[in-house]
């Protein structure tokens, strides 16, 4: 599993910050049709010290940042947008995911996790399930939030409630997690389908 960005409970290190001032430098360099020489000549800094800054190869002074932002007419604070802003960046390779392992979880049951973003409190879980073995009985589940399925392969009978409902491949099913759910038959197996329970934002 990759995640890349994200800023809560995150500290960013001297690499991250000279990386995306030097990103910001460029950007603003190039929007006003300079080159590096030129812009080093109106900022009245060295060409080395702009090309170090703009590939993230040294921590500017305050006094540098200030004459890089007059030269670009930009605030100073513009060499620092994205180091505040929320960019998480979860990816899951398909040989990589994490099994889940349920109370009861049988063989030819197999839950896999998708991945999720950080922060104190899931609000997305995805998941992969494929259930292989047409015999067995399954658990019905219950938890907050809504859940929404897709199904991937096969056909199953899948019990909401008091009813159960036949699902092919291509069909979907939004439900409420609070009511019990879970498939009750494997009518073609495997049946791999894949599930998306979202959860209320922390407040």
């Amino acid at each position: 599993m990759i995640v890349n960005g994200g800023t809560e409970g995150h500290t960013f290190s001297a690499e991250d910050v000279c990386r995306v001032v030097g990103e910001r430098v460029r950007d603003a360099r190039r929007s006003l049709g300079l080159t590096m020489a030129e812009f080093a000549e109106v900022a009245e800094i060295s060409l080395g010290m702009v090309s170090k800054i703009e590939h993230g190869q040294t921590s500017p002074s305050l006094s540098t940042l200030t004459r890089l932002a007059h030269a670009a007419k930009v605030p100073i604070t513009a060499f620092f947008r994205g180091l505040d802003e929320e960019h998480d960046v979860v990816i899951v390779r398909a040989g990589e995911r994490m099994e889940i392992l349920h109370e009861g979880t049988k063989s030819g049951h197999v839950y896999e996790d998708l991945g999720s973003l950080r922060g104190p409190k899931r609000i997305i879980e995805p998941m992969m399930v494929t259930l292989e073995s047409s015999d067995d009985i399954f658990p019905l589940f219950q938890h907050e939030g809504v859940e929404f399925l897709h199904m991937l392969e096969g056909v199953m009978e899948y019990g909401y409630g008091p009813n159960s409902y036949r699902l092919e491949v291509g069909d979907t099913m939004q439900i409420h997690g609070e009511v019990a759910h879970g498939p009750v038959s494997l009518i073609d197996v495997p049946v791999r389908f894949m599930t998306v329970k979202v959860f209320a934002a922390p407040e």
